[in-house]
């Protein structure tokens, strides 16, 4: 499966604090809504389960903001291009959960 990057059209070198806060809203807040999704739609959908991923997704949001609100030591550049990764690979993680969790629904 291709993996696509939400910050593949950024230019890190024009990217700002505000920026880079919108990008994280924007994809956690996706991820609760397609966990919201999975929940309404199928009725077999663990419900623990999505609700360990909602705590997941919330406890991984709040670390990105206070990652981004923190003082860096170097260039911004370099902190914002390391948060676009982090970022991308957390997201990741939590769709793969999210995913292995309707599988099992699907399949029950």
């Amino acid at each position: 499966m291709k993996k696509i990057s939400i910050f593949a059209n950024h230019n890190f070198t024009d990217m700002n604090l505000r920026d880079i806060k919108k990008d994280i809203d924007y994809v956690f807040s996706a991820f609760i809504e397609d966990c919201t999704t999975v929940a309404a739609v199928n009725a077999n959908a663990s419900t623990e389960e999505l609700e360990k991923l909602y705590e997941e997704a919330i406890d991984t949001y709040n670390e990105m903001r206070d990652k981004v609100v923190a003082k860096c030591e170097g260039s911004q550049r370099a902190k914002f291009n390391a948060l676009a990764k982090e970022i991308c690979e957390k997201v990741d993680a939590l769709y793969e959960k999210l995913s292995a969790t309707v599988k099992k629904t699907v399949s029950a």
